[in-house]
């Protein structure tokens, strides 16, 4: 048996000294990953609030929805809920994400709830 195993038997509890840099770098991982879901939240949050501040100045007073295929829309509604309803939908998945264990999953739907708002907004300014 060598020395170093030798001595890694004898004294199985005793610390070896921690370097201060690896010690403060494994400190700075630990509060990202604490924080993780709010640091993944907080852009979708400021990217929902930009497009529906957009949509909400960008948008006709009435919103078409579910355009058919001879360009006339199903239904309409005004604006304030077509800027309302994606804005609850993208929230909705972060509120999930917070109190999920898993929070990768719903924070992947936030990310594609974003495309809703810029859905309406083409379809009501480009129509078939």
């Amino acid at each position: 048996m060598t020395k170093a195993v030798k001595n890694k038997f004898i004294n199985p509890n005793e610390k070896k000294p921690e370097n201060p840099f690896t010690k403060g770098f494994g400190a700075v991982i630990m509060f990202f990953y604490r924080a993780r879901k709010v640091i993944m939240a907080l852009p979708v949050a400021y990217y929902a609030f930009r497009i529906a501040f957009y949509n909400s100045v960008h948008l006709p007073s009435e919103v078409g929805i579910f355009l058919q295929n001879n360009g006339n829309f199903l239904r309409m509604i005004d604006r304030g809920t077509a800027v309302v309803v994606p804005l609850a939908v993208t929230f909705g998945c972060l509120a999930l994400m917070m109190f999920s264990r898993k929070a990768m999953y719903a924070w992947a739907i936030s990310i594609f709830s974003l495309a809703l708002p810029l859905l309406i907004l083409f379809s009501n300014i480009y129509p078939a």
